[in-house]
């Protein structure tokens, strides 16, 4: 599937997780350490106006980096607590909203315009981010992996009022994003591991199992070397 379509099948999805959570569910643990739910939410609206500002940010230099290179695999000696400034920052930026509702609101509202403006940028121009430079095709190819990721964080331990679960990501979300981070690190995961479990223990989401920590090790020194943080 093309990287655009990729990205949109990828961020419409993550639009309706949003969507579909419960008022109670937004007080919950997300998948990312130290964050609520709710702060998961206020993140994804950072995220959400920073690709409106990257697509309408044209570059005039040619690519230094492609939807690969884009993601820099670092360790993670200490899991992230909610305490670093940035995260601090977005815990107390998301207990401003007045209800669930419009943390929802607020993201749906800017979030069907980047998906929008994705879909009208040429995929092929350059576009600035982060003081860097790649087509537009390689920058929403890059954002898969975000998306699928935090649609995980989303639905680490959400159930709907119904008590069914949240939806989760695609299954060409979860595959897309696991061949990605299997080439960043020139390491096949373990066949047997669904998709969404790769994505989990490789970037630090969930601790491995006994068992699960033996295949990694036994893959080598770039298994022993997870988990990663994706950044």
């Amino acid at each position: 599937m093309p990287e655009v379509d990729l990205f949109t099948l990828s961020w419409s999805a993550l639009r309706h997780g949003v969507a579909q959570l419960p008022d109670a569910a937004l007080d919950a643990p997300s998948g990312c350490r130290g964050w609520r739910v709710r702060d998961l939410v206020h993140h994804l609206i950072l995220q959400a106006q920073d690709v409106l500002v990257t697509l309408a940010t044209p570059a005039e230099t040619a690519p230094t980096d492609d939807a690969l290179s884009w993601w820099t695999p670092t360790p993670m000696p200490i899991p992230p607590d909610g305490h670093c400034p940035y995260d601090a920052l977005i815990v107390r930026m998301a207990d401003a909203y007045g209800s669930a509702a419009q943390v929802r609101d607020s993201f749906e509202h800017v979030a069907a315009a980047a998906g929008r403006a994705a879909l009208l940028a040429h995929p092929d121009l350059p576009a600035s981010a982060r003081g860097r430079t790649l087509t537009v095709r390689d920058y929403l190819g890059a954002l898969v992996l975000e998306a699928t990721l935090h649609h995980l964080d989303l639905v680490a331990d959400q159930r709907s009022a119904e008590g069914s679960a949240v939806e989760g990501p695609p299954a060409e979300s979860l595959a897309a994003a696991r061949e990605m981070v299997e080439r960043r690190l020139r390491l096949r995961l373990p066949e047997a591991w669904t998709d969404a479990d790769a994505l989990r223990i490789a970037t630090g989401r969930r601790p491995a199992t006994s068992a699960e920590r033996a295949e990694l090790d036994a893959l080598g020194p770039r298994g022993q070397m997870l988990p990663l943080s994706f950044g």
